[in-house]
């Protein structure tokens, strides 16, 4: 996707704090952070959100779930607890349309989320 800023970002034309580079996901830092830790986990190839990538069947929704573990790990944040976030459509807040997984911590999380 010629547009997609997630896409380019993954192809290092747009810059980004990148924390995480593992096979198929790449993690980078989210640029309105809303806890200490706030880091975007995305699959390398595009896929429009969640059930898209639930869609393609092949292993990749487990990669990127493998990867936002290994972001909390490194942030310090998996022993304390830390949040997963798919926001699929725009009506749940999805602004970017490439998945991405949110992973949250550094911070108490209330519940319900907004």
């Amino acid at each position: 996707m010629t547009d997609c800023l997630f896409c380019k970002i993954v192809a290092k034309q747009v810059p980004a704090e990148i924390v995480l580079e593992a096979g198929r996901a790449l993690a980078f830092r989210d640029i309105n952070p809303q806890a200490p830790t706030h880091v975007l986990v995305v699959p390398k190839s595009h896929y429009e959100n969640a059930a898209a990538l639930a869609a393609a069947d092949d292993g990749l929704a487990d990669d990127v779930l493998k990867a936002c573990h290994a972001v909390a790990v490194q942030e310090g944040v998996a022993d304390s607890g830390y949040r997963i976030v798919f926001n699929t459509g725009s009506g749940a807040g999805q602004t970017v349309f490439h998945v991405h997984a949110h992973v949250l911590g550094g911070r108490g999380l209330t519940w319900p989320p907004g």
